[in-house]
């Protein structure tokens, strides 16, 4: 039994002219056994909450910053008018902070053997799954005095999915694309490409791409062309270690790296290319392989990447390494998204850089923190000084570790994290321009 403020006000307004005129306990037995009396029939009045029946339907994914809709069918079995008050609860981050209360309340008034459809309307404000907790009702006698209390469990889940904010530049990377497939029907001779067509010899041609029966049956020489093959293999590797933990500025390097992986996976899909995911940090977290259909890629990728999550662990470059090689043919191009800190590319990732550069072409993408540029144009105070210093020293190990990696035949994509995700399809098109892919 729960009782209500408006039993307190007349136990108030009861005890106020007995403590003044009659002070005695008759004077309180005659003010309150009508209250215990009139309460007990409210609650006696009150719809039970246990025979209550309700389901769920509605919205089941949505993007991080847009809104669900979860409808709350409930049916009042009972003889009884239902006046209650109900609370639909979900996680704390299914709403900004603050608007949990107005969200999730609802006051309903159901006739006997009727049903009502109330909307919970979710903001989250977190990515992956959502799942509704408890639904308190507390429904109040005809008096509104006293009420019964009790709660249901109506299983829902919703599907918090990445943002892809990156998407307003997929036209423009789509468009590049064509041009490049416009210039590129011809000419390129190896391994994963296709034979196009036979063409008179010029001077310069490759001796290796001469068909001698078709030089047999002519009198000029005539070579084979061949066309870029459409169906390359690209692995994207995210590292999912503790340095994907951090944020740069209100985003994740994680949430960043995501993005710019729906950008790449959309762009590389619509160029024809196969492309995997794998998450990776001490053991594979996640791992999308084998889709071929455009929106089945893009849409397992989006819904695999929703529950991902950084792990404070450091990464183990060997195991990423062992696994991207085991996930990718040869002659694939591996994108690894992951941090550009000195201490564990030099310790971990260069001495087996040559393992896969050797089979594949090696794209390696960071998020950069425009703070520390800010930080290395300080002038003017002492503490605007030594952060500087500190500004200038981390640019140039970050300067100093591209190097390095370019060295071993790496491309380098280091970007904001707004910047991230177009800086990376630019790469992705701009390998392509360049045959080596």
């Amino acid at each position: 039994m729960a009782l209500t403020g408006r039993t307190a006000l007349l136990a108030a307004l009861g005890s106020l002219p007995v403590g003044i005129l009659a002070p005695s306990w008759t004077g309180l037995l005659a003010v309150n056994a009508p209250l215990s009396l009139a309460i007990l029939c409210d609650y006696a009045l009150a719809a039970p909450v246990r025979t209550l029946r309700f389901t769920r339907s509605g919205d089941t994914s949505v993007r991080l910053g847009d809104a669900a809709e979860v409808q709350l069918t409930v049916t009042n079995s009972s003889r009884r008018r239902l006046r209650a008050q109900l609370r639909d609860a979900w996680p704390p981050s299914s709403w900004p902070a603050g608007t949990e209360q107005a969200s999730s309340r609802h006051t309903v008034t159901i006739p006997p053997g009727e049903q009502r459809r109330l909307a919970t309307v979710l903001s989250p404000t977190r990515r992956g799954d959502r799942q509704a907790e408890r639904i308190t009702v507390r429904s109040y006698g005809p008096l509104g005095l006293a009420a019964r209390q009790g709660y249901h469990r109506v299983p829902w889940t919703v599907r918090v999915l990445p943002p892809f904010t990156s998407r307003k530049h997929l036209p423009s990377r789509l468009a590049r694309l064509r041009e490049l497939d416009g210039r590129t029907s011809v000419l390129t001779r190896g391994e994963g490409t296709e034979f196009d067509s036979l063409r008179a010899y010029v001077p310069g041609d490759d001796t290796r791409s001469i068909d001698w029966r078709a030089t047999a049956r002519q009198s000029a020489v005539a070579v084979r062309t061949w066309r870029p093959e459409r169906d390359r293999h690209i692995l994207i590797v995210l590292d999912t270690g503790r340095t994907s933990a951090g944020r740069v500025g209100d985003v994740p390097r994680l949430d960043a790296a995501m993005d710019a992986t729906l950008l790449l996976t959309a762009l590389a899909t619509r160029a024809g290319d196969r492309v995997d995911l794998l998450a990776y940090d001490r053991r594979v977290r996640a791992r999308v392989q084998g889709r071929t259909t455009t929106g089945d890629v893009l849409a397992t990728v989006v819904n695999t990447l929703a529950s991902l999550e950084p792990e404070l662990v450091e990464t183990d470059a060997r195991g990423l390494s062992t696994t991207a090689l085991s996930d990718a043919p040869g002659g694939s191009l591996i994108v690894l998204l992951t941090s550009l800190e000195a201490a564990p590319i030099e310790e971990g990732l260069l001495p087996l850089l040559p393992q896969l550069t050797q089979r594949h072409t090696v794209l390696l993408a960071a998020v950069s923190d425009p703070r520390i540029e800010e930080m290395a144009k300080g002038r003017g105070t002492v503490d605007a000084v030594y952060e500087a210093a500190a500004g200038t020293q981390a640019q140039t190990e970050r300067r100093s570790t591209a190097e390095k990696l370019h060295r071993h035949g790496v491309v380098v994509v280091d970007a904001t994290p707004d910047n991230l995700a177009p800086a990376l399809a630019d790469a992705y098109l701009a390998l392509k321009a360049a045959g080596r892919l």
